[in-house]
């Protein structure tokens, strides 16, 4: 583990990884504050102070010395996807994150067709606010709705209500070709009934992609000092599984991933990235990295209280702590990834991107085979639906052994 290191140091120091080609990279841009911080999650979001504005330009300039600083790690390097999360980014003005994206393009080569997500909730955004975004150049909105319904909203804390919801998607669909609606299920109090509803709406708006997550309870967060009450139990939430499988395929959304429902053309790119245990840089408080390396791969956190952050970005030391992955921990790292993807992977991704064999997977491998949860077609390993419904069971196969 390394403090605030400099770009030279890390890339000299000998590295355990054998990598002949590196993978796609992607990144990711952390704006961290938002409106109010909802009790279920455990992002790095910080709460705008009503009396204070935001430091939209002076954080924005942090985040330019902040990738000027990591340059020398990915020199030659084109970037394919961009995504800006938060926190909720679109508290940044248009005009800030044209400036953002008009410094990226600067420092950075673009693939042609670079994929741009930013994300944005619907208590955060002004009538036309959507279509000048798109014209500073983000490609692809993700709005957070969570639900439809003004019950549930208010359970999970968010500062919007459903008719918004409903403007700020309308409002994008006018905007972008591609955009997302986020969703949650196992809301507390939420049946069957309410989550149809809520799926009712969102297919009815015709989204091209659609996320759906559990709401879980994560440690350090409101709901795990005081869990809500009546939350799902799992014979429910299952059922409500079921129901989205359904009601997405009748609707023409392919399940790509165990959370995501795309129609044909409107996968996130970026997402797919991450799956594929390609590379990000991550900019920005508290945001994470990985970049493989000809004999390493290095994971990347920066600072995550956003002043001191801001702080050692402009000196050129944004890396908080950074450490080299293991060749133990690579066929879990991977393997994480790769099973959450509906038609699995490619062996020969493996080696790829990890520098490893196929038997480095040994024995979760012929576990997951022989109990059903896995199957294996020519050279392409896929999740089977009972792998899907007991994706984290599968997953801990491939963990080291700790002996």
């Amino acid at each position: 583990m390394t403090e605030g290191a400099s770009a030279p140091l890390r890339l000299i120091r000998p590295g355990q990884t054998r990598l002949t080609t590196l993978p796609p990279l992607s990144l990711y841009v952390h704006l961290p504050w938002c409106l109010r911080k909802c009790p279920y999650c455990d992002f790095n979001s910080h709460e705008r102070k009503a009396d204070q504005a935001l430091p939209e330009s002076d954080y924005l300039q942090a985040l330019r010395s902040d990738l000027e600083s990591a340059l020398p790690l990915i020199w030659g390097r084109r970037v394919s996807s961009i995504f800006i999360g938060g926190g909720t980014p679109s508290l940044f003005s248009p005009a800030g994150i044209d400036r953002l994206l008009a410094d990226l393009r600067a420092l950075l080569p673009l693939e042609p067709g670079c994929e741009i997500t930013l994300e944005a909730n619907p208590g955060t955004f002004e009538r036309e606010r959507f279509k000048a975004y798109r014209a500073a150049g983000v490609t692809r909105l993700s709005i957070g709705v969570q639900s439809f319904s003004d019950r549930h909203l208010q359970a999970l804390g968010r500062v919007h209500d459903a008719q918004q919801a409903m403007a700020a998607v309308h409002e994008a669909a006018e905007a972008f070709d591609t955009f997302n609606i986020d969703l949650m299920y196992a809301l507390p109090g939420q049946d069957l009934a309410g989550l149809q509803a809520d799926l009712d709406q969102a297919l009815a708006l015709a989204p091209p992609h659609l996320s759906i997550y559990h709401l879980t309870i994560e440690a350090n967060t409101a709901f795990a000092r005081q869990p809500p009450a009546q939350l799902p139990d799992d014979d429910l939430a299952s059922d409500m599984l079921d129901l989205i499988a359904a009601r997405t395929q009748a609707a023409g959304l392919q399940r790509y991933e165990v959370s995501a429902f795309a129609r044909p053309g409107h996968r996130c790119r970026h997402n797919l990235n991450y799956w594929q245990f390609g590379d990000y840089l991550g900019i920005g408080a508290g945001a994470h990295g990985k970049l493989s390396f000809p004999d390493r791969i290095v994971r990347q956190v920066r600072w995550r209280e956003p002043a001191t952050y801001m702080r050692h970005a402009m000196q050129g030391q944004a890396v908080s702590n950074e450490h080299s992955v293991s060749a133990a921990e690579l066929p879990f790292e991977f393997m994480l990834g790769a099973l959450r993807l509906a038609d699995g992977f490619d062996a020969a991704l493996l080696p790829e991107r990890t520098g490893l064999g196929l038997q480095a997977l040994e024995p979760g491998l012929a576990q997951a085979l022989s109990s059903g949860w896995l199957q294996q077609q020519g050279g392409r390993l896929q999740p089977t639906a009972r792998g899907f419904d007991f994706l984290s069971d599968v997953q801990q196969l491939f963990l080291a052994d700790p002996r």
